[in-house]
């Protein structure tokens, strides 16, 4: 490991370390000989050869700075951290003051600030409000505030001019990886509700909004998000552009959502609408008696559990997708397939003992 850190002449300051985009980004970075990366959250993490994690309070100006104020090997900052709010109105203080306070602390400290990379999502287009233009680009223009994605992007490219360092935003959709205690893990709601579901002997419903069983979607795989991240913020060609980034391909949950009660071994049955934070409020004494039954990893209810995110991705009941042509343009032309995206991170819960 001394020799990786010989080898490594960038410092990568990963925002939001423990969520699914901050775990994977890490994870890749891990593999480039030429990082050292410093992980940040509220909770930090267990440090190992090039990468440590700082414990910290973003939305406090002085903990940001006592805890990141002597990070100044820092050349790239990838942010991706998250605040959840009740309104989208409430969102903004919060996921605008972490950014800012981030950037005001490295900044002034770390000569060779190169690029500060921003993950965003479709809100900027508004797919959060309702049916939204598709595809969706990143020429298209911003909609009516309140909205964090577009005031944290019009902070740095108003902070840019004259600095040394340039920006990229990345706009993924529905972002999937393995991740725990993640407020917004599609996977691990469509595991756990089909895993419950063959524990009550029930078929799998998709339980979505009439109409969203049809519509046509995408997915952003975060391993593949994770690669895309890193080639933004180091080419040149980049600097100062936001990007889609998706797995390439589109599916409409008619099709796919067969194909995953086949990999659980469940039937189908027709849709039913139905909010999973409500059906699935009283499940608590099921999932601790499944962890026992099939000698499962001891996680909480509470962390398996994003079932206000699922409702949200399921009641979409319009398209939902982007043109992602412009970062193949730029030069980034990976894809991943969904429905084994899906597969694959099944079967990766099941061997880390997470579902049964």
């Amino acid at each position: 490991m001394e020799r990786d850190e010989m080898k490594a002449n960038k410092t990568a300051l990963v925002v939001g370390a423990n969520g699914v985009i901050g775990r994977n980004l890490i994870d890749y970075l891990i593999t480039l000989p030429e990082w050292n990366i410093i992980g940040v959250s509220r909770r930090g993490g267990m440090n190992t050869g090039r990468l440590r994690y700082v414990a910290a309070d973003l939305l406090n100006k002085e903990d940001t700075l006592a805890k990141l104020g002597n990070l100044n090997t820092v050349t790239h900052i990838f942010y991706a951290a998250y605040q959840d709010r009740p309104t989208w109105a409430e969102l903004v203080p919060p996921n605008l003051a972490m950014l800012v306070n981030v950037v005001n602390t490295i900044e002034p400290i770390a000569p060779n600030l190169t690029h500060i990379s921003l993950m965003q999502g479709y809100k900027v287009y508004g797919a959060h409000l309702g049916p939204f233009k598709t595809p969706a680009r990143e020429t298209d223009a911003n909609h009516m505030p309140p909205e964090f994605n577009i005031d944290q992007q019009q902070f740095l490219e108003q902070r840019q001019p004259g600095s040394t360092w340039t920006w990229s935003a990345l706009r993924p959709s529905v972002v999937s990886g393995f991740a725990l205690g993640n407020p917004m893990n599609l996977a691990m709601v469509i595991a756990i509700y089909a895993s419950m579901s063959k524990e009550l002997g029930l078929p799998l419903r998709f339980p979505g909004k009439p109409g969203a069983y049809n519509s046509l979607l995408e997915m952003t795989d975060a391993n593949l998000l994770a690669r895309a991240t890193v080639w933004a913020a180091t080419n040149v060609r980049c600097a100062n552009q936001a990007f889609n980034i998706t797995n390439g391909d589109l599916f409409r949950w008619n099709e796919l959502w067969p194909k995953i009660a086949e990999f659980f071994e469940l039937k189908t049955a027709p849709p039913l609408p139905m909010a999973l934070e409500v059906v699935m409020a009283d499940k608590e004494a099921l999932w601790n008696t499944m962890v026992e039954k099939y000698d499962l990893l001891r996680n909480s209810y509470q962390d398996v559990s994003s079932w206000k995110f699922g409702d949200f991705v399921f009641s979409w009941d319009y398209d939902f997708f982007s043109d992602s042509s412009k970062s193949r343009r730029f030069g980034f032309h990976e894809f991943v397939d969904t429905e084994k995206m899906f597969m694959d991170i099944f079967e990766q819960f099941r061997q880390r003992k997470v579902i049964p």
